[in-house]
């Protein structure tokens, strides 16, 4: 059947008068404030990255005395290396400094919204923030992927939002799952690099790590398996934060 909003409204209202309710929305308030805060950090780190990969592609058809000044850098290195060039007639020397500068604005300005994170973060979970691996701009991705924690049903229904949930791919007698390519990709990348330092930082987490690698996993696998109870930790932690300061 098609789409139809007379259909869709005659549903929801017998849902209403049947106490069903519709779901829950994510929220506004604060963790609207993160939410545009990792927006603009994210399209801030994008050009950050763009600039320094001009940076690098210009060096390879740049006159002898550039690439023999800035040749051996690259990254931060080159940005503030670039940035420092003496102003010339020749065009890629000029377009070369304003390319660094470019990166040390934006380096400057994902700073700034960095302590904007931390600053929020602070008032709303600080509990969250002694974490161990979770930093301003993961804690504010967990707080904005999952809105009011009342949204979700159990801690597979925060699993499953964040693509760390396995996926039944069994065939006959094999048994097996696959990747979740699913949920919010954001929301994963946030669980992913707090995995990463739990494992290096953390000494429940590298002892579990171990063995898993012990038991036949894979380091990929291993970590995805880490994922997973990090989602299940990090989903009773976000149940505890007061449902008002993130809707406020």
């Amino acid at each position: 059947m098609a789409k139809n909003d007379l259909i869709d409204a005659a549903l929801a209202a017998r849902r209403i008068v049947a106490g069903e309710g519709l779901s829950i929305p994510r929220g506004g308030g604060r963790r609207e404030d993160l939410r545009l805060l990792l927006l603009e950090r994210r399209s801030a780190v994008r050009a950050r990255t763009a600039a320094l990969n001009q940076l690098s592609s210009l060096l390879v058809t740049a006159p002898d005395q550039v690439r023999d000044r800035l040749g051996a850098l690259s990254g931060e290195r080159l940005a503030a290396a670039a940035a420092r060039l003496r102003p010339g007639s020749d065009v890629i020397t000029s377009v070369l400094r304003r390319l660094g500068r470019r990166v040390a604005r934006l380096s400057e300005e994902i700073a700034e919204v960095e302590r904007g994170l931390a600053t929020l973060l602070a008032e709303l979970a600080p509990d969250l923030l002694e974490e161990c691996g979770v930093g301003p701009v993961c804690g504010a991705q967990l707080l904005v992927s999952s809105g009011d924690p009342s949204r979700m049903a159990s801690e597979a229904s925060f699993a499953a939002l964040a693509g760390t949930s396995p996926v039944e791919a069994s065939s006959g007698r094999q048994r097996r799952h696959r990747l979740n390519r699913g949920g919010d990709r954001q929301l994963n990348w946030a669980l992913h690099v707090i995995t990463l330092a739990r494992i290096h930082h953390h000494a429940e987490t590298a002892a579990y790590y171990q063995r898993l690698l012990a038991a036949g996993k894979t380091a990929r696998e291993a970590r995805r398996c880490i994922k997973r109870a990090l989602a299940r930790y990090l989903y009773l932690r976000l149940r505890q934060l007061p449902t008002l300061a993130l809707t406020t």
